[in-house]
């Protein structure tokens, strides 16, 4: 059985918090499915997920958001300080609820049973992520009704095996909608849910880091980068992400002018390639080109690449 550890919430997460407040997770940081702890800045999120971590209370967690705003990398990397181990997977369309428990395979000339990410999760006391939850068959999504609320795991597949759920045992999932279908048609393939498993889960909305939470993140990850250009890249993130939700004077998202975003995920990858092409002609443009706008329509890179230009001003054409 893994070892429960105590953790100190402000020094684990470099966060303010009271004095003495701390979360229980596991000693064995060894352990192959604790995710690896990489700089991150927590922010206003952390603390719904610890509470959930703490005490469940017979639910799930659900982290709804645009794409690339940090729903899957908060949990990967509260787990990781925590070295709390876990089970991950993205959900499609064709995926079946019989894929989460297992299957057999041929092992070393042998038939086995190998048990899938929910029942180990279930077994072991392991986070399941859930990735792109509403990509997922409503019907199919179901099955794990019960388990939620911490009903035994029955495997039929492996002769109606019984798992009791280890207390330690949640489940999180990620997805663009909070399930109610997607209104703005920036996503494709999102399906409604249904609503009895959504009343299973606390939903948490996570939206793009502040600018001063994405220069800490710029600065942590990519520190050779100068502040100067950091700061700017930020600035021409949250412009296109503006034009992507169709954001216009505090109105709610409508699905916007790019069908394309720079989320932090694609903000970091053009900082690092910035540097990477230090001293080559326009590594500006050329490192957002490999980062986003290659796989854009031709309009479409030509605006974002007008927005950095204005923006940046005559760093955008020199070097860096």
């Amino acid at each position: 059985m893994p070892t429960p550890q105590r953790f100190d919430v402000a020094t684990t997460f470099g966060v303010k918090a009271p004095k003495g407040l701390e979360i229980e997770g596991f000693a064995e940081e060894d352990h192959p499915k604790v995710p690896l702890k990489q700089p991150y800045v927590f922010r206003q999120g952390l603390n719904a997920v610890l509470a959930f971590l703490r005490d469940a209370g017979g639910d799930a967690l659900l982290l709804t958001g645009p794409t690339g705003a940090g729903k899957t990398s908060l949990i990967r990397q509260v787990a990781a300080r925590l070295y709390w181990p876990v089970q991950e997977l993205t959900c499609h369309g064709r995926m079946e609820f019989a894929d989460l428990l297992g299957g057999f395979q041929l092992l070393q000339g042998e038939t086995r049973f190998v048990h899938g990410p929910l029942a180990l999760a279930a077994r072991e006391g392991h986070l399941l992520i859930l990735n792109e939850i509403d990509l997922m068959d409503p019907a199919e999504l179901a099955g794990l009704n019960d388990i939620v609320e911490g009903a035994p795991l029955v495997v039929a597949q492996n002769g109606g095996e019984v798992i009791r759920p280890h207390p330690k045992f949640r489940v999180i999932a990620t997805g663009n909608s909070a399930g109610g279908g997607d209104q703005t048609g920036l996503y494709q393939g999102v399906l409604r849910q249904n609503l009895a498993f959504l009343d299973r889960f606390r939903v948490l909305q996570v939206s793009y880091p502040d600018p001063e939470t994405e220069h800490a993140v710029l600065d942590g990850i990519v520190p050779d980068l100068p502040t100067e250009i950091a700061h700017k890249l930020v600035v021409v993130a949250n412009e296109v992400r503006r034009l992507f939700l169709g954001e216009s004077d505090g109105a709610n998202p409508q699905g916007g002018e790019l069908t394309l975003t720079l989320s932090t995920r694609t903000l970091v990858r053009w900082a690092r390639l910035t540097v990477t092409f230090k001293g080559a002609p326009n590594p500006l443009a050329y490192a957002l080109d490999q980062a986003l706008t290659a796989r854009a329509a031709a309009e479409e890179r030509t605006a974002i690449h007008r927005i950095a230009a204005d923006v940046l001003g005559p760093l955008w054409s020199g070097q860096v």
